[in-house]
């Protein structure tokens, strides 16, 4: 297996002319609002892909909007990975053992599938955890796109500090489109594709094929942390690797769940990444954070983010999940992140 930050392969951007339109940023429970009333007004496509998904109160409306798109005609669809339903005090069910979770997502499953929703599992049930899975979170109506955030169909995923980014943009729209039946492709084969950059202007699309060892989202964040003289990190979990190492060695601000925060397995998990990288985290709230971005300040006022699905750590690359973030020079969109981070994660009193 090839190391997390192996030189990389021919990774030549994709010009996409011109930079994307504005990003509006969107909390949880606004992404899920949002997309809910753009979905009723859908005229061609709807294509959402997640980690997670479930029919609580915090999508019922989405989903019974993808429903009612599908009944008039628009083409609807929707991946999941099967750690929805087959993930259990962090370890995989044994094939054939049928969970109530399992249950509850089938129904799910096969009421959208009725309704003429085009529904498909990602993943295996089978092995390691996080092996293999799709981290990837996106949703497609017609020319608009939601991704480069971490947000999970879900009660918890929801109601998470985190976010998800609006683009109306039918070049991204259309380009998201092509990485989700990408995605569907390469899992029907249990495989990966290379490392992906697309570029719009100054802005770039990362995106992580789910090859072992191979994560331009992890080697982009390598440069950007040797260049800083400041580093900002939200994310799930304590930042490992290379990249743990050199954000310990320039001035920063880590805000990650303590351990106290997380289920069995990942308390587990941040606790040992601390105690290896010696890395500290200034979150002190009791909501769960989940949001994942990076902003790369210089001395000289220049300031890069990278925000998406990828937590920053080096399991994850060496296990190839599939992720997408977007680096942007963006002064719009930087200031959205950190006024995202004081408002929800610095703040002491956010809700």
């Amino acid at each position: 297996m090839s190391s997390a930050a192996a030189p990389a392969r021919d990774e030549s951007p994709h010009d996409r002319r011109g930079p994307l339109a504005p990003a509006h940023l969107l909390p949880g429970v606004d992404y899920v609002a949002d997309a809910t009333r753009r979905v009723h007004d859908a005229k061609h496509r709807v294509l959402l892909t997640t980690l997670t998904i479930a029919d609580d109160h915090r999508t019922d409306d989405l989903l019974d909007a993808l429903v009612w798109a599908a009944r008039r005609g628009v083409r609807v669809s929707v991946a999941a990975d099967v750690f929805t339903y087959a993930d259990a005090a962090g370890t995989f069910l044994p094939t054939g053992y049928r969970t109530a979770s399992w249950r509850t997502s089938n129904r799910l499953a096969t009421k959208l599938i009725r309704e003429g929703v085009d529904f498909s599992w990602l993943g295996r049930e089978k092995g390691l955890p996080w092996r293999g899975r799709t981290h990837t979170k996106f949703c497609v109506v017609d020319d608009s796109a939601y991704a480069f955030g971490g947000v999970n169909l879900d009660r918890k995923g929801v109601e998470n500090a985190d976010f998800m980014l609006r683009f109306d943009d039918a070049r991204l729209a259309d380009d998201l489109e092509t990485e989700y039946h990408q995605i569907q492709h390469m899992n029907l084969h249990e495989r990966g594709h290379d490392s992906v950059e697309l570029q719009y202007g100054p802005d770039r699309v990362l995106i992580d094929g789910g090859v072992p060892g191979d994560s331009i989202i992890y080697r982009r964040a390598l440069e950007h942390a040797r260049g800083a003289d400041h580093i900002l990190l939200m994310s799930q979990y304590c930042p490992t690797g290379e990249l743990g190492r050199l954000i310990g060695e320039r001035p920063h601000e880590l805000w990650f769940n303590p351990p106290r925060n997380a289920s069995p397995v990942n308390r587990a998990l941040i606790a040992s990444s601390m105690l290896w990288t010696r890395n500290r985290s200034l979150y002190a709230q009791d909501r769960y954070l989940h949001a994942k971005a990076m902003v790369f300040f210089k001395d000289n006022g220049e300031r890069v983010a990278i925000t998406g699905s990828h937590n920053f750590v080096e399991g994850g690359v060496r296990l190839g999940t599939r992720e997408i973030a977007i680096e942007t020079r963006n002064p719009g969109t930087v200031d959205q992140i950190l006024e995202f981070h004081a408002r929800e994660v610095a703040c002491t009193t956010a809700a």
